[in-house]
């Protein structure tokens, strides 16, 4: 009897390790947006370094730092002589290579500015691969791969390159190349793992379990041809595939679990609303999450507009939010009629934003909506197949109006003082 994986390696559209060229582009693409990330950031917000911290202390054997942190670190819990992050284990993890990298002396200092851009150049290479879903040509291909980083606020907001960020950065690149291994190359493992990282990063994304569930449990749904209606038989057969896609998350979900109960004594308590003063703010008077925050998180995510000034640029957005519309015009193109994962991208979506609305705070400082991040991914595949095969003029008028409204903001954040709160 065949292994229905084989088949399904067998069936993958394009490998870029089939096709050299367009391996070659995919990397040239990944490169120039690695550079143009890099010098056009100034990573404002480096000294919030959480996860590095955090990190050298699992070198030292310790789950929470020993000594007091610096003023400008308030979100770290202090409990029994000792100071922990609210990060989860996936975020403290992510970090560690690099980690071991400073404390073997091959670098002297975190370079937080050159992994946003490492993070950047990454999601580029796979939304240029994953955009293999569809058959369009190379120039609308590589359009869109730079569309989640530098046609929305990813551009500034991962530019700020503190903890907060370069987690959101983890989260889109694992989501972009779970993705990937899920619907052009086949690599359950693969694509656990990828996976593994993005809900390391951000917990919520595990709402997008069923999803991918969906995917490896249906041959079909990966070329779009199938429905809902066959899942259960589909799983019955392929359940091993399944398995193996699961396994890196849960194993990851168990070892996180017992993390947060030797740190706060049970496995749901990530610690957030431990951090001193939280619950006296005024957006956490429900607690962290409640749908009492919702309206302000849909007028800030939707609605919200920016703020006119006398002189160039004349517009300038506000310190703590925007509608990402008016930041990405590119996002208008969401609403086009087809695409052959629209279900299952709008009821991703759905989910996540749902919980994003329930949390108190729509994300401090910051451009536009960064917890919107995450999303990207879902947006991505939406847009890709609902479009035309090749590059329009609506499109590229869309996407270099985005990408001139993020270049912009971008500079009056990480570049000058005009921003204030």
């Amino acid at each position: 009897m065949s292994d229905p994986l084989a088949a399904d390696v067998a069936a993958a559209r394009i490998s870029p390790w089939r096709a050299p060229p367009e391996f070659l582009f995919s990397l040239g693409l990944a490169l120039f947006a690695f550079l143009a990330f890099y010098f056009s950031t100034s990573g404002k917000h480096e000294d919030f370094d959480y996860t590095a911290r955090i990190a050298q202390s699992f070198l030292q054997g310790h789950m929470g730092m020993t000594t007091t942190p610096p003023s400008w670190l308030p979100e770290m819990v202090p409990l029994e002589g000792r100071y922990y992050s609210v990060f989860p284990l996936g975020a403290v993890l992510s970090v560690m290579p690099v980690t071991i990298l400073q404390k073997l002396h091959v670098m002297s200092v975190f370079p937080w500015r050159g992994l946003a851009a490492l993070l950047a150049a990454g999601c580029v290479y796979f939304f240029f691969c994953l955009s293999a879903t569809n058959d369009v040509s190379v120039a609308r291909r590589a359009m869109l791969a730079l569309f989640p980083i530098f046609a929305t606020w990813s551009w500034c907001n991962l530019g700020f390159a503190g903890s907060w960020q370069v987690a959101l950065g983890f989260a889109l690149l694992g989501q972009a190349a779970a993705l990937y291994y899920t619907l052009v190359k086949p690599r359950p493992l693969g694509a656990g793992a990828w996976f593994a990282l993005a809900v390391g990063n951000r917990t919520e994304l595990v709402l997008a379990v069923p999803i991918f569930v969906y995917f490896w449990a249906s041959r079909e749904a990966q070329s779009g041809g199938r429905g809902f209606s066959t899942l259960a038989i589909d799983f019955r057969k392929r359940w091993p595939i399944v398995a193996r896609f699961l396994a890196i998350p849960v194993a990851l979900g168990l070892c996180t679990a017992a993390y947060n109960f030797a740190r706060f004594g049970s496995p749901f308590d990530f610690g957030y609303a431990r951090i001193p003063g939280i619950l006296a703010e005024p957006w956490y008077q429900h607690g962290v999450f409640s749908l009492h925050a919702i309206p302000w998180n849909v007028y800030k995510m939707l609605l919200e507009g920016v703020k006119d000034i006398p002189h160039f640029p004349y517009f300038i957005p506000y310190p703590f939010g925007c509608s990402i519309f008016l930041s990405s015009p590119f996002l208008f193109l969401l609403f086009r009629e087809g695409g052959k994962y629209a279900a299952g991208c709008w009821i991703t979506m759905a989910m996540l934003v749902f919980v994003l609305l329930c949390h108190g705070n729509p994300g401090g400082w910051q451009y536009s909506y960064r917890y919107g991040m995450i999303l990207l991914p879902w947006m991505f595949l939406l847009i890709l197949s609902n479009g035309p095969r090749k590059i329009s003029a609506r499109e590229t008028t869309l996407f270099c109006l985005s990408v001139a409204i993020n270049a912009v903001a971008t500079y009056q954040f990480l570049w000058t003082d005009q921003i204030k709160p």
